[in-house]
């Protein structure tokens, strides 16, 4: 077989979008397009063809004679991903109902095992590795590649904030007593109630981001 290589601009892209969520380019910073030539070694040409993958993307905003901006995440626009990546992520979980034999059930169940060892030790970052790996299962056990792909760009925002959710007070207890509920209805092949439950993870989610929030800007002492 042939290996097919991705093309310089797609590299470029990958490069540029991890620096992104790594916060190394911070949100609202100038594109230099001249720097990061001179640091990547490559032409304007690739550079520019990958910036619009991004902007495409929705990582990076282009203004006209000024340039690309690394993309800002608001509050606003949390407000309006959330219910429909809820919506999205709730039909999968219905269709994945469906489709989920004994086996897939069985790996979902080791998945949440690990997910409520994580919860119970308190282990933040391996949670939310256990969390991705039960999404994207249940995403894949939907095998819808339309919704795979919406969901993945709004994933792509959503990680452009850095968002902690699990950092708002009990938050890590009732995510883990809701994807409990979720797997619950996905182990009796409810669709209904997967899709619910899922719905209502998503929604909570955004409810526990605000008070994150409001944690993060009060200038009221809570000591």
């Amino acid at each position: 077989m042939r290996v097919v290589h991705n093309s310089l601009h797609d590299e470029v892209a990958a490069s540029l979008r991890e620096e992104i969520f790594a916060g190394r380019l911070a949100p609202g910073s100038f594109v230099d397009e001249a720097a990061l030539c001179t640091r990547l070694e490559i032409s304007r040409t690739p550079l520019r063809e990958a910036l619009k993958v991004l902007t495409a993307e929705g990582l990076l905003r282009h203004e006209p004679r000024r340039g690309c901006f690394v993309s800002e995440v608001t509050q606003r626009d949390l407000d309006e991903i959330f219910p429909v990546i809820a919506l999205l992520e709730g039909r999968c979980a219905f269709e994945a109902a469906r489709n989920a034999n004994d086996a897939d059930i069985a790996a979902l169940e080791v998945l949440h095992d690990k997910l409520e060892r994580h919860a119970k030790a308190h282990r933040i970052n391996e949670y939310y590795a256990a969390n991705f790996a039960i999404h994207e299962a249940i995403i894949l056990l939907a095998d819808n590649r339309w919704l795979a792909q919406v969901i993945g760009d709004l994933r792509k925002i959503l990680k452009l904030a850095r968002l902690q959710q699990l950092r708002a007070p009990g938050r890590l207890e009732q995510s883990l007593s809701e994807h409990l509920a979720v797997f619950a209805a996905l182990k009796a092949r409810d669709s209904e109630g997967a899709e619910a439950a899922m719905r209502t993870h998503l929604n909570r989610q955004r409810e526990a981001l605000r008070a994150v929030a409001l944690l993060q800007t009060t200038r009221i002492a809570t000591t």
